[in-house]
């Protein structure tokens, strides 16, 4: 199992990332990105602490990925601020999308889905099908997610991806320990967004490092 958006401490997060590492190791995951919210004021801070514990979550047999949600960013800023990740080390850079329950600067969704250096736009709300095709053309995910408020949409968010051809990827946006989801509770989330059996079993089993080095 996967998941690519969880939050720790350093920034909204309840848990050390070595705690929430640890715990998603004992329901069976055997990668996690930690993607704390990100702005050009943390970005790089960020980075360098989650990459200071990839060797603790190797003993846990968890392959930890270091990343960033550009959250709130302008849109003009977000291609700079990933391209910054990305030079910086970031295993994978995701931009918190234009959810229906947060503020989120239009736009935000074509910024992300136009940059070459996003790999995963998170609850990205009533997306366009425009967008949605431009995602796919680059190669971005879209995610379905467990967040309450944010998944809403999924619905939405599973019709057009499908249409467009976009990958699809089943994540919690993590805060608390409650949060990290069971293989059961992955698998009525992405059921519960409308995706048929066979979607289901193609969106849990991801090979998520061969999709990050797919550029």
């Amino acid at each position: 199992m996967y998941d690519l958006h969880t939050h720790s401490i350093l920034s909204d997060g309840e848990m050390l990332p070595i705690e929430l590492v640890r715990r998603a190791a004992v329901l069976g995951y055997r990668t996690i990105a930690i993607t704390d919210h990100a702005d050009a004021s943390n970005l790089l801070e960020l980075l360098e602490a989650v990459e200071r514990v990839k060797e603790s979550a190797r003993c846990y047999e968890i392959e930890l990925l270091a990343g960033v949600e550009l959250t709130h960013v302008p849109p003009a800023e977000i291609h700079g601020l990933a391209r910054q990740a990305k030079a910086s080390g970031a295993d994978i850079v995701v931009v918190h999308g234009e959810t229906v329950v947060e503020p989120v600067a239009p736009g935000t969704n074509r910024a992300a889905c136009t940059s070459s250096d996003v790999d995963l736009l998170a609850h990205p709300g009533l997306i366009t099908p425009d967008d949605a095709a431009l995602a796919a053309g680059q190669g971005i995910a879209l995610e379905i997610t467990a967040r309450g408020g944010h998944n809403r949409t999924n619905g939405h968010v599973m019709r057009v991806a499908r249409e467009a051809g976009c990958l699809v990827v089943v994540d919690s946006d993590t805060h608390a320990p409650s949060d990290l989801m069971s293989g059961d509770a992955r698998r009525a989330i992405a059921l519960g967004a409308g995706m048929t059996e066979k979607e289901c079993a193609a969106a849990l089993s991801q090979d998520i490092i061969r999709f990050l080095h797919r550029r």
